[in-house]
């Protein structure tokens, strides 16, 4: 029997709040920041959380079902770019850039600290173990030169450090 994690992903399992994956990522972007408890079930870590204790943790059975199953991964990749459009960023070819909400989006999580970075760590983490290096990556890079080029970062020096961390370390 699989994991509820596995089966949330899979699409026919809800999270421990009744709630299935695609109707997560249909929420809109108030909801996404105000809700603190679904970031656990989109981008589990090996960790377990403070703030959800029963969320899912990355297990090796977890871990091992991402790593071979495509359709896992392009779920979990649909949860990367609705948080990246929630941030007011998109996947291009090209990497990750700012989106045509980059502005109004924006001053939720980048030009202060705020809770945000515990969950881009987050996300950042569970794309590293689950299969999405790359785009972990992308997203990393795109962070550091958005805290170079745009004036009015207040992302401290100690997030982006965590944030450069979670991707060599997964």
């Amino acid at each position: 029997m699989n994991p509820p994690l596995i089966l949330f992903y899979i699409g026919s399992h809800p999270d421990s709040r009744g709630r299935y994956l695609s109707e997560i990522l249909e929420q809109d972007d108030v909801w996404l920041e105000v809700t603190h408890d679904y970031i656990q079930w989109l981008f589990p870590n090996t960790e377990k959380s403070r703030v959800t204790p029963g969320a899912p943790t990355i297990t090796k059975e977890i871990k091992d079902a991402f790593l071979k199953d495509e359709i896992l991964r392009s779920h979990l990749r649909a949860s990367f770019n609705r948080l990246l459009e929630f941030y007011g960023l998109v996947a291009t070819d090209n990497g990750i850039k700012k989106s045509k909400k980059w502005d109004a989006r924006k001053i939720n999580w980048f030009v202060e600290d705020t809770h945000n970075n515990l969950r881009i760590t987050r996300i950042l983490k569970s794309l590293m173990a689950l299969g999405l290096a790359a785009e972990a990556q992308q997203f990393q890079q795109a962070l550091a030169e958005l805290g170079q080029n745009e004036k009015d970062c207040g992302i401290g020096e100690t997030a982006r450090r965590y944030w450069a961390e979670a991707v060599i370390t997964a």
